[in-house]
Order: C-alpha cells, then structure tokens, then sequence
C-alpha cells in the first residue's frame, strides 16, 4: 500500500456513485513528468499502479519516473513493479499454488513462527472448472452424472480446497459446475474499476481493476477493458504474498481494426485470423493494444474472444480500451449502476476511455485489418496459429495426410490415405470409419462459450438442421460444456436447447472440457476401429488449443471451430467434405443440403439474442454461486490454520520444496558434470512437459498408483493430481507425442541414461542419475515451453534434477516459471542452437556461473563429447532483472518469501 505519494497526486474523484480517492495522472503531465495525450493505455495502466503503490521500498519514485518517460515508439529494457489489483485461480492450477501456501505455513510452523503469517495480501478466486469430464453424453442425464463422476474422482482435492477457503483469508472459491474461471471473470468477478478501504484516507480509493491469473487464458479479461495475463503458479503466489510482479517492460504495439465482419463470418473466424497474423509477424511477450473506429463494430464477447487467445497468438495480452460497448456490456450482465457510473468517470478521469474521434496511440510497430475480409475459418490439425479457410479444409486435410512430421502433417503413403475400418456400433448396425472422419465434436472452452453470438448461432443453425431432418453421424462424440448457467438460460429462452440436444449436444458439465484433455474416452468400437485401420480421426472443438495429445490420445487431428460449425461437422461426419460446395447431409425427402441453406443470418442471431439475454439472469446466476452447489457445501474439512498432511493420500502431499530448507542461502556455484536428460526440437509446448491428460497405467506415475492401491479405473488425470509431486514429477515430460531426441525412434517419456546406455523412462534415468550426484540439463529449440502456463513445467524439471535448460528461445510465462524454481534458462546466441553448435546430447557439460551472476549476462558452457574432444559456446542468461537473480539465489521465489517472513 502508498505510504509516499511523493508526486502529490492522490485527488478527489466526484461521480455519480459518490466521492473516491484516486491517483490522478494528469498531475504527472502538468508536472511535465509524462506526455499522456498519445501514450498507450495500457502503459498509463502500468504508471498508475507504481504511482499507487509508491513506497519507497518495492516500488520507488525512480519506478514512477521510468514508466513516465517510457517511449513506446522506441522501447527499451527497463524494469518495471506492477501491482494487480487481485489474483485468479483454476483448480488445475489453482490446487498446486494452495498445496504451496499450505507448505509454507507448515514450514513457518516447523520453524516455530505463526503460520498464519501466509495468507493472501491482495484478494484471491480460485473456479473449480477443470476436473469436469465428458464421461457421459447425448444424454439428458450427462450433466448429472459427469458431475457425480466429478466429485467422486476429486473429493480428495475438493476437501483441500474447501479447507483452503475457510483457513485463507482474501481467499474466495466458486464451487464445481459453476462455469469457466474466464467466464465467470468476465460476467461476473471482473470490475473494471476495483475499490478499496485505504487506513486514514475518508473515502475508498479507486483504481484500475487488474490481475495476474494461474492461466494462461486469463487474457480474456482484456476484452472487458481489464489489464491481465497469465503468470506461472509460482510468480502468483508470491503476488499473492504482497510483493509487486517485476518484469521487463513489455514492449507494446498497436492494433488497428477497420471495417465490419461480413454476413456469415463470426468472431471465432477473426480471432483465428488474428492468431495467424499476430503468430506470423512475432509478438512473444508483447501487449498488443487495439484501437481504430472498427472497434465500435466489435461487440465485447467478440473482444473477449480475441483477448482470449493471446496466448495462441503469442502476445502476453491483446487489450481492449473502455468505452461505450463496455458500460453497455457491464449494464447487461448485471453490474451495478454505480459501478458503472464509477468506472465512466473514472476511466475518462485518467484518459483511459476510447472514442472514435479520440487521438491514436503512437506505437513502434502498427498492425492493421480490415475485418471485412475475414472469411469462415477453422485451425489446424496440430497448433493454433495454422488457419485453414473452410472452402479449403478439404484440400489442405488430404494434403496433410501426405506431409511430412516435421511440416505438421501425418506422413502416409499414398495408399495409406484411403485406409478404412468396419464399425460394430452396440445397437447391431454396421459402418465405417475413415481418415479425416470427425469423433469428436465438442463445443467447449472459454473461447467461445462466453460469446452469445455463435451460441445463439449455433442453436439456431441446429434448430435448421432438424427441422430438415438431419441428424449427426453415428460416430460423432457431441457435447456442450457452457462457460457459465447463464448459457442455459439463453439457450432455454431462445428456445433452442431441444434442437441442440436433438443432435446430441446436451449440456455435459459447466467447465473447461475437451480443450483442456477432458473430452473423455472415445466408445470402444469406435477406439477399435482408429486403431485397427490405423486412422487419423479428427476432433471440431470451439477451443483456444488443439496441440498434439491434448484433445484425445485417438484424434491426431484436432480443429479449432466456432460453435456453429462444430454442429455442422457433426452432422457431415467428416473433415473431408467441402462445406462451401458439397451437400453437408440429405433431407428427410431425400434431397441434398448444404451448409448455406441451414447456416443462421446475422438478423436471425441478434433477434434472439436480444429477446433471450436479460440483467437479472446475471444476477441471479452470480447472486447465488457461492452456495448454489450443496453437495460442495456438505464437504466435510478441517479448521485448523496448518493442513494435516496424509501419506495415505494420492492426491495431496506435502511437496519436497522447503522440507528441509536452511534459513541461509548458499552462493551460486558452477554447474559441473551435467548430463542431458532430454533433447527437443522446436515448439515444444507445457502440454509436452507438464503432466496432463490421462495417467497411462504402464509408466512411472501409473504405476506408482498401482502400488498404493488405485485401480486403473480411478487413476483420474494428471490434472486433478497436480497436488501430488510424486505423481507430477513421475509424469514430466512424459506426454504421449513427446520426441526425446535422447531417445532415437521413441514417443513418450523415454531417454538412454547415458552412465549405463539404457533406454528407460525419463523419471527412471534421473532418479538414478540423482542417485549418483549427476545434475541434469534440457536442450531445446525455438519457444520452448509454449501454451498454458503450467508451473508443473518448472517443478518437474527443478524435481528431476534438472538445473538449467538451454534453448533457442522460451515462451515468456515457462522461462520466469524456471527461474521461480530455481532452475537456470540459458539462451543460445542468434543462428545457434543445439543441432547447430553438433550437439547430439551426449555430451558432459559444465555452465559458469557464480555469486556474481546479473540478469543478461553472458554465460559460457564448456562439453566434453564421448570421444574426449572438448568445446564450448555462450548463451544468454534469461534471468531477466536483478529480482530474479535473487529468487535464482534463494532456489526459488517462495524460498525468498520464506526466508523473509521468517525473518520479520
């Protein structure tokens, strides 16, 4: 909190809603401190936070005066505090983050200080929204029965979860089948102006509303005017902890819209769009902040769309200013009046409110488009970025059977790619499965789920489908995971939901599903026949992801859709029929249709949109969240401030971290004698490193549950066990598409421990390697450690004995992750890499480090090859500001954080 206002800036704010306290920018300008009539929003953002949280001590005047005079036409490395306004969890992430907090306070207790000391500084929501799994579908009982398989699988976590809430304070937790953490943000948690009671101030202080989340999708919050990203679990809980996030001033560039999108085309193809462009020209760790009249033609779902896929595109954030759409938007979904009239006056006080006519921001680099010329899109089969127009999606598929893996393809011969296989359906009839045949069929994901648009559309565009008499293919596993109740509710008054279900989307749970691995097991005959013609089944999912292995271990090819053509591919059945020109199924005389003549017009969708969304839905929905699950509140948990920690327990443990921590820390010391445990090549993602999806029963984790008694039928996933690092750790790397270059011809979590020329698991050869004494290393390729911003990625690799991965480049959350766990991210020099420099990965290395290690520095690493002969080459030392070397010092942030509060 302030205790300087050194700039003299805090002044009364006067509006609607009453008298607050702020700090007001325009002081900086009229002390010819800051030029703020073109400065970016997002960067006032970042100014009003240092010149808030000024106290002379984290945050200083010096702070203040380098974020003032920060050009964002010519951009430079400067250090910056940013102090979010609150914190967002999702369980995935959110449980480990808690298992921390409770660490610690056991650690504090251990050392026989109060460990009520650890609580949450700034306010905390965890949303219990990733362990729902579609188990059950096309059915009405889907949603009540996937959420009993829910609690059942879970109650372990949900226990720990439900005593975190009572024990922490600042600390809020919507229970299960509430709705996605990002939706519930948007329609819900999220403010844009935040309040606080200040000591010895008469009135609240107002300021912007922001946040770092546990996930990397919390970016969609910046479509509601909302400055947040996602941070790894180890930097949010040192937020959460009061200290400020430090980080390299992100370098911000504009984006100009122009135009408005044509009749057909829906925000999920812009945003697909976007992500291609944004990918291509390269905008890793950037703000990406919109602006230009086309703006006014962008709803704020379709804002919050975008936003939602920064990640995707690469950009830490792609912020959307306040404006007019966005009090409406805030009036919609239920936000007070007062709140609203705050937020106007407040954002027009600061210059942080948009107008057509207001003066642009000056960028270094500008993007443009004209979202006239966005046309129907999907993306794919394997990333992202990769849009495929749907007029094309034919050609490109048949074509991707044929291209080789390294091109993302699927490398078969020309006679592999007519292949079938005969289907045995349970009911006695008989079919075929092909290539490109679509099983899956999910609307799904934050991404979407919040935009009433294509929801609406896609219940329309179903509604048109039955009333000809279509239906979905046999084969299609259909599902409808809302982000939030609301959606039913539209969907119910819009009257659409029997047409939906008509084609088996029923609603299966409210949570984040097949995007996040949740799609659930395929029917066995249909398993039976992927796997019998060795097929490449294809997933149509609204999602944000759709990276190898991470949508269903039987799709090898997984299609980003908006939620109107994942209704309409599930009743073609197939990727391989063009939906611009070919009939997408036959009427009930006999007579084709195609997809034009079922599609919804943009006047069909805003007229039930309007007659279906209603204020009060919000409310009631938001009003009750909290207490609306009963079987959540009749959780049994314990009250004491200290976790009773079981080792009976498969899904909670106490983690290694500050078990036997000293109070001193010792000097950083070379890394001497170092073996590769595993070597990659380029874009490899968390979803490769990170534990996720399902536990095979034949490897480490699989077998460690085996040996305490879990059946194979109860192992859950990965996920809803990140409060167990014996589990996690014995999953590292160990993804079914994994390519360990230690491991020639390999798939999986295998490496050759190279003391005894074995080929083993990857957990297997480092413990045995820790046995001995040996530190480990990674070497990877370009933007390593892209996707969700799993700290796993970190804490396997830190528990495995690994101590420094050396790659081409790192994706922005996985590096300062490393550097939370104190593991050393070395960066090769520009047109070096592994492969370049004639590594193979079998080679001794030793990396010269010392006490004196600063943030950028050169650093040199010396190899001997198996052969004798000897090199060296110099990376980069991306431990990026003097706050890191000091976590990189103590072993890790939270280390620092205890050795801190132990010593108050």
């Amino acid at each position: 909190m302030s205790t300087e206002n050194s700039f003299n800036a805090r002044d009364i704010l006067e509006t609607d809603a009453g008298t607050y306290y702020y700090y007001r920018l325009m002081k900086l300008a009229d002390d010819g401190i800051a030029h703020l009539d073109r400065m970016p929003r997002t960067q006032k953002i970042f100014l009003e936070s240092a010149l808030r949280s000024e106290n002379g001590v984290e945050v200083t005047a010096q702070d203040v005066r380098t974020i003032a005079s920060y050009d964002a036409q010519n951009p430079q490395a400067v250090i910056i505090p940013f102090s979010p306004a609150r914190v967002l969890m999702q369980d995935f992430t959110g449980v480990p983050a808690l298992v921390d907090l409770a660490a610690l306070r056991s650690a504090m207790a251990r050392f026989g200080k109060d460990p009520q000391k650890i609580n949450p500084q700034i306010p905390v929501d965890l949303v219990i929204d990733h362990s729902v799994q579609v188990d059950v579908y096309n059915s009405p009982e889907a949603l009540q029965t996937n959420s009993d398989f829910e609690f059942q699988r879970n109650s372990a976590r949900y226990e720990f979860l439900h005593w975190g809430q009572k024990a922490f304070q600042n600390f809020r937790c919507v229970p299960p089948a509430m709705g996605i953490c990002h939706q519930v943000n948007l329609e819900s948690l999220g403010r844009v102006t935040f309040t606080r009671a200040e000591e010895g101030l008469e009135h609240e202080l107002a300021y912007p509303d922001t946040l770092v989340g546990c996930d990397s999708h919390t970016t969609m919050i910046n479509g509601l005017g909302i400055l947040g990203w996602g941070v790894g679990g180890i930097e949010a809980e040192a937020v959460i902890l009061g200290q400020p996030y430090f980080m390299v001033m992100p370098e911000i560039v504009g984006f100009k819209l122009t135009g408005a999108l044509p009749e057909g085309v829906t925000a999920t193809d812009l945003v697909l769009t976007i992500t291609q462009l944004l990918r291509r020209k390269g905008v890793v760790g950037k703000i990406v902040e919109f602006f230009g009249a086309g703006l006014s033609n962008i709803g704020l779902a379709d804002r919050a769309t975008i936003a939602n896929m920064s990640p995707e595109m690469g950009a830490r954030a792609c912020y959307f200013p306040v404006d007019r759409e966005t009090l409406r938007y805030m009036r919609n979904t239920g936000r007070s009046d007062g709140l609203v009239a705050l937020t106007e006056a407040y954002c027009k006080a600061q210059g942080l409110f948009r107008t057509d006519d207001g003066p642009e921001p000056v960028f270094k680099d500008v993007f443009e488009l004209d979202i006239s010329t966005v046309v129907s899109s999907l993306a794919g089969p394997k990333r992202p970025q990769d849009k495929v127009a749907l007029a094309d999606m034919k050609t490109e598929f048949s074509a991707d059977l044929r291209r080789p893996i390294a091109e993302r393809g699927f490398a078969l011969g020309d006679d592999d790619t007519t292949t079938s296989a005969a289907v045995a359906y349970p009911d006695g009839t008989a079919g075929e499965l092909k290539h490109g045949d679509v099983v899956i069929a999910a609307i799904t994901s934050c991404t979407n789920t919040s935009n009433p648009y294509v929801l609406i559309g896609a219940g329309l565009l179903a509604k048109k489908a039955v009333e000809k008499g279509l239906t979905r293919k046999p084969h299609v596993k259909t599902s409808l995971a809302p982000g939030s109740r609301v959606v039913t509710y539209y969907l119910d008054q819009a009257g659409l939901t029997p047409y939906l279900e008509k084609l088996g989307f029923h609603t299966v749970g409210y949570g984040c599903t097949t995007c996040i691995g949740n799609s659930g097991p395929l029917d066995p005959h249909i398993v039976d026949a992927i796997e019998k013609g060795d097929l490449v089944a294809a997933a149509v999912l609204s999602g944000n992801r759709n990276f190898e292995g991470r949508i269903n271990p039987h799709t090898q090819a997984n299609y980003l859709a908006s939620p109107i053509l994942c209704v309409a591919y599930a009743i073609a059945g197939t990727v391989l029929t063009d939906l611009t020109s070919e009939p997408i199924g036959v009427d009930s005389e006999g007579r084709d249709v195609f997809l034009r003549d079922i599609w919804p017009s943009k006047a069909e969708i805003e007229e039930h949109i309007a007659k279906a969304q209603e204020p009060e839905s919000y409310r009631k929905v938001y009003g009750e969240i909290y207490d609306a699950n009963e079987i959540w509140n009749g959780i049994p948990s314990t009250d004491e401030p200290v976790y009773p920690w079981s080792d009976e327990s498969t899904y909670i443990q106490e983690p290694p971290f500050f078990v036997d921590m000293k109070l001193e820390t010792v000097p950083i010391e070379p890394i001497i004698g170092a073996r590769c445990l595993v070597k990659v090549g380029d874009s490899v993602t968390t979803d490769h490193i990170s534990p996720a999806g399902a536990i095979p029963a034949d490897m480490p984790a699989g077998r460690y549950l085996i040996e305490r008694g879990v059946e194979v039928k109860d192992f859950n996933s990965f996920g809803s066990r990140r409060g167990n690092d014996r589990v996690m750790t014995r999953g590292t790397f160990g993804n079914i598409r994994m390519r360990n270059q230690m491991a020639p011809d390999t798939e999986g979590g295998w490496t050759t421990h190279l003391l005894s020329g074995e080929v083993m698991t990857i957990y297997d050869a480092a413990m045995k390697y820790q046995a001995d004494g040996v530190p480990l290393v990674v070497l990877a390729g370009k933007d390593y450690g892209m996707g969700s911003s799993r700290d796993w990625a970190a804490k396997g690799t830190k528990l495995l004995g690994g101590k420094a991965v050396i790659a081409v480049s790192f994706e922005i959350i996985h590096r300062a992750n490393l550097v939370g766990m104190g593991v050393l991210p070395l960066q090769f020099k520009p047109g070096e890499s592994a492969d370049a420099l004639g590594l193979t990965g079998r080679e001794t290395f030793t990396i010269h480090v010392d006490d004196n290690l600063t943030a950028g520095q050169d650093v040199v690493v010396d190899y001997q090859r198996e052969d004798g002969s000897t090199g060296s080459f110099h990376t980069t030392c991306r431990i990026d500001s003097p706050v890191e070397v000091e976590y990189y010092r103590h072993g890790g942030v939270l280390d620092m954080a205890l050795r801190r509060m132990i010593g108050e």
